[in-house]
């Protein structure tokens, strides 16, 4: 039986244009609706059933695994026993209860396509997910991977179609022709960061610091024809800035939150 895909979560970055939060926090810990936006990811995930989370750190590393290692007792009713060899109880089993996370130190100032090179070692299966820790969405992520293992192409990525100041991508039906991460001017679908790669998509990526994920491994993949787009009409939105940030808390408080696909 094939391994269970990973999911790999990029979560290094300092999130300089969110520096009131960032300051004290990594910028996937940035509270949405009173959890971090990295949680509201990772439930996408496991609404799906892709529950073996890879999260790539750099910056504030600590804070993000203090905060999920802390998790079973902060998320939930406990007795504990003062006696030093005596667990605390847990007394109700948390809805996260089947997720695996390995935290993976990937350097403070590399970036991503390194970070994703450096946590080749933990993924077991033949094709893998990866995202951004900063982006939420309703994009069913079952029929992304389905799509992404029916054609034999290395990499597939979610294409969405909001605001012109995103990388825009070039497109024969839904085969990827070219990949421009900051066009001047953006009239079409955009890198969305919901991706399914097989493992050779490791061979594009490099482990040294200055190796890039969109400028260089992205679009070499897209020039040698082996990057597929997965078009999503609905809802998504990147979470780069601080009106960005009170925009989807907004949607949460009205309970207009679309990427809550969970129960």
């Amino acid at each position: 039986m094939a391994e269970k895909p990973e999911v790999i979560i990029l979560c290094g970055g300092r999130g300089s244009r969110l520096s009131e939060e960032t300051e004290t926090k990594p910028k996937p810990m940035v509270e949405i609706g009173g959890k971090p936006i990295l949680w509201h990811i990772m439930k996408t995930y496991a609404h799906y059933n892709f529950t073996k989370f890879i999260l790539a750190l750099g910056y504030r590393g600590d804070y993000i695994k203090k905060y999920f290692y802390d998790y079973r007792i902060t998320s939930n009713d406990f007795t504990l026993e003062m006696h030093p060899d005596r667990s605390p109880k847990i007394h109700n089993i948390p809805e996260e209860n089947e997720w695996e996370i390995t935290f993976v130190d990937t350097g403070l100032e590399t970036l991503k396509g390194a970070r994703i090179k450096r946590v080749e070692k933990h993924i077991k299966s033949d094709n893998f997910h990866l995202t951004y820790g900063d982006g939420v969405s309703d994009v069913n992520i079952k029929r992304l991977f389905d799509y992404h293992t029916a054609h034999n192409n290395i990499g597939t990525l979610t294409a969405v179609r909001p605001p012109s100041r995103f990388g825009e991508i070039n497109l024969s039906g839904d085969k990827i022709l070219s990949f421009e991460e900051k066009p001047q001017l953006g009239t079409s679908y955009i890198n969305g960061g919901f991706f399914v790669f097989k493992r050779e998509f490791f061979d594009y990526v490099q482990p040294n610091i200055d190796c890039d994920f969109e400028f260089g491994p992205l679009q070499k993949l897209a020039h040698d024809g082996r990057l597929y787009a997965f078009k999503h009409e609905g809802f998504w939105q990147c979470m780069d800035n601080i009106r960005e940030r009170d925009y989807l808390n907004k949607l949460w408080d009205e309970n207009k939150a679309k990427w809550k696909v969970w129960k």
